[in-house]
């Protein structure tokens, strides 16, 4: 192929030699054309360009069977570029991506339709603006937050590696697939991107393949206005094979690229493309080309460059997608009944670990685990909730095999290291303990990446760091994925760190979260059911919150069972017809304890409540929701060391908090206690003064 210019003309004939590659390409080009006019919304300029990108590693060397699209063994692609959907409905549509429902079986409907195609960012559609996952059969992620899919594609190559290391045997390569990633100038940008490429180079992955897409575009003009650094050399500085192709159009040369990433065995590669935004319209090359309709001028003028039919809109010219599909299907429906072969003579010599992999594929961890949730003795000194969840960590490792993750470079403060087992580390990918070094960000989108490959991943770093990974915590929740984040140092608690240290407002924003369960447990056995129904969870992410000082456990003979707390809230202990209810969560929850035995002792029909997860309380029914909290009952007080922002669902115009409305301080506990109001002489204090009110 040529190079592109601003303009391209008939007469550089593009379809001269009547090549099917190129009517392929131009097909996938004018389709995401259209359907961006059509919706007058859209981003048309990079699939334009990287038509002849995604048209050949789809076409010559994924490996993935269109009619199986869930295949465990497939090979994945990324399109980090989630701007650029059209690119992948396109590719969806001429592959003959075959539709998987909900309960995971094939709805004998294409993943993706011309119809679906026609209805581009249109309410309901499988087409959405940015790819989602779950909504498309052949969307391996949710992208969109430029550099997401690359951190993603990461725990994708990590799974694998992983997965290998634990399920092969001799004569048995059940998991060897690659991970292929179309990326662009926001997404190297992103730091998130970078901080997971230099967690792929120290692993070594030689089976992750970034595409990056060099087109010199942002959409306030030139990449010069503000990045000029050379890339190449930046992935080569963490350990990558970099290779420059400099024609996105020339196709034997992208061919030629990947074909040295199939042949390198230690490491990562990196291929840099440089091709021409919206190419062949009289936009290319241009910002005007990125984030919106190219205009029915502009369309029909490059319809006519391309030597296309001007007026023809949606065309799949006859024999386009018969020989796309087929191209896909001869090399990956092969490999995949291989491979399902293989795995049948796998089941009759490893029963075992075949039941294992059965069980991954279906989202369930393994039989029996529940078993191993230990249980705590009462404690008035007790331990603190990081400690009691590191024992319970370490108790069900051994009894989930696929259990795997670990700290952003805090594994001794967090206690989420699990004893006795190695690390994953370049000589050893059979290791369940991550070390993500100090990327929270890229430690949150790799875990998803992880998840989406049938682990169960986990992270841990402080609370206060939550803000560092918020955007992987939330992609996680649209995508319905069931990782663990483990989040310590939990309050004001932190002391002497001082307030950078000491969270306050966080706990309310991870609850802002649809779809995210945040559980802020009161003692060491409502960690154990924290753990437990974090495990539980299939298609919903939980925040695991913990404290860094000791919390007493509590009597369970005289309190109610911490088992209680898959209900959200729940009734610890106290008067039936109480005249105040007093809330605790996390290390509050001892405090509000002793309050209410010392107003019980005076004669006040006290009750306390325990609630560790709003989440799992909205989730009751009313009627048990009003047995927790009466509503004729509105002398309440919630006491939580984090912002107050949330507690008035549950503590009415009647009652208070005792929150906090600054940032911390930097002190021993004891002393920030009670200078902020932490104390069971004032949380008595507070209670006589609602009661007052509500006479």
């Amino acid at each position: 192929m040529t190079d592109a210019s601003a303009t391209v003309t008939p007469s550089q004939g593009f379809h001269e030699d009547g090549s099917p590659e190129r009517l392929a390409i131009d097909t996938i080009r004018t389709l995401s054309m259209d359907a961006v006019q059509k919706a007058n919304s859209g981003h048309p300029g990079t699939p334009m360009a990287l038509a002849p990108i995604a048209y050949t590693l789809w076409r010559d060397y994924l490996r993935y069977d269109p009619e199986t699209p869930d295949w465990p063994n497939r090979d994945r692609f990324v399109l980090s570029v989630g701007h650029a959907s059209m690119l992948l409905y396109s590719v969806l549509h001429l592959a003959g991506v075959v539709e998987i429902g909900a309960d995971g079986q094939k709805t004998g409907k294409p993943a993706v339709s011309l119809d679906d195609i026609r209805q581009f960012r249109q309410l309901d559609s499988k087409t959405p603006g940015h790819p989602e996952y779950r909504m498309t059969t052949g969307v391996e992620t949710t992208t969109g937050p430029l550099g997401q899919g690359c951190g993603n594609s990461v725990g994708m190559a990590i799974a694998e590696r992983a997965l290998a290391a634990k399920y092969n045997r001799p004569g048995f390569n059940l998991f060897d697939h690659d991970v292929y990633v179309l990326s662009g100038d926001g997404d190297m940008m992103e730091g998130v991107s970078g901080e997971a490429a230099s967690v792929a180079g120290h692993l070594k992955l030689s089976n992750l393949c970034w595409v990056y897409d060099s087109n010199h575009i942002t959409i306030e003009g030139g990449t010069d206005l503000a990045f000029d650094e050379d890339v190449g050399k930046r992935f080569e500085a963490y350990g990558w094979q970099v290779i420059h192709v400099d024609d996105a159009n020339d196709t034997a040369a992208f061919a030629k690229a990947l074909d040295a990433f199939k042949a390198c065995t230690d490491r990562p590669t990196f291929i840099q493309v440089h091709s021409v935004i919206g190419w062949g319209s009289p936009k290319a090359g241009s910002e005007k080309a990125h984030g919106e309709a190219l205009g029915e001028d502009a369309v029909r003028a490059t319809k006519k460059a391309y030597g296309w039919p001007e007026d023809a809109q949606f065309l799949v010219p006859d024999g386009v997608k018969e020989a796309f599909t087929a191209a896909v299907a001869d090399r990956g429906k092969p490999a995949r009944e291989e491979w399902e072969a293989l795995f049948e003579r796998y089941r009759q010599e490893f029963p075992a670990e075949a039941q294992q992999i059965d069980d991954l594929r279906h989202g369930k961890i393994a039989d029996g685990w529940q078993e191993a949730v230990p249980s705590f003795p009462a404690d008035a000194k007790g331990l603190a909730s990081r400690d009691s969840g590191g024992k319970v960590l370490n108790a069900l490792a051994p009894k989930i095999p696929a259990l795997m993750g670990g700290a952003a470079d805090l594994s001794p403060s967090t206690k989420t290291d699990i004893k006795g087992l190695p690390s994953f580390e370049p000589n050893n990918y059979a290791g369940q303990n991550m070390h993500f070094g100090v990327r929270e960000h890229a430690m949150g989108s790799i875990a998803n990446g992880m998840a989406l490959s049938y682990l169960r991943s986990y992270t841990a770093t402080f609370l206060v760091f939550a803000d560092y990974m918020r955007a992987p915590i939330r992609l996680a929740a649209i995508m319905e994925l069931p990782v663990v984040f483990v989040f310590t140092h939990d309050s004001i608690g932190v002391g002497e760190d001082g307030p950078t240290h000491q969270p306050i407002e966080h706990l309310a924003t991870l609850r802002a979260i649809p779809g995210l369960d945040t559980i802020r447990p009161g003692d060491a056995n409502e960690v154990a059911q924290a753990w437990k129904v974090a495990l539980t969870h299939t298609h919903e992410p939980s925040v695991l919150v913990f404290s860094r000082q000791a919390i007493a456990t509590l009597d369970r003979e005289k309190y109610a069972s911490a088992e209680e707390l898959e209900k959200g809230a729940y009734v610890l202990g106290g008067a039936e017809e109480p005249e105040v209810i007093l809330i605790g969560t996390g290390s509050e929850l001892p405090m509000v304890v002793a309050a209410h035995e010392k107003l019980t002792a005076e004669g006040v029909k006290s009750r306390v409540v325990s609630m560790p997860s709003w989440y799992l309380f909205e989730k009751q029914d009313q009627a048990y929701r009003e047995s927790v909290f009466p509503p004729a009952v509105t002398a309440r007080v919630a006491v939580e060391q984090g912002g107050s922002m949330g507690w008035d669902r549950y503590v009415t115009s009647g009652g208070a908090t005792i929150t906090m409305s600054t940032f911390g301080a930097s002190a021993p506990i004891a002393k920030l206690q009670e200078k902020y109001g932490f104390t069971v002489d004032n949380v008595v204090k507070v209670a006589r003064e609602v009661m007052e009110k509500a006479k």
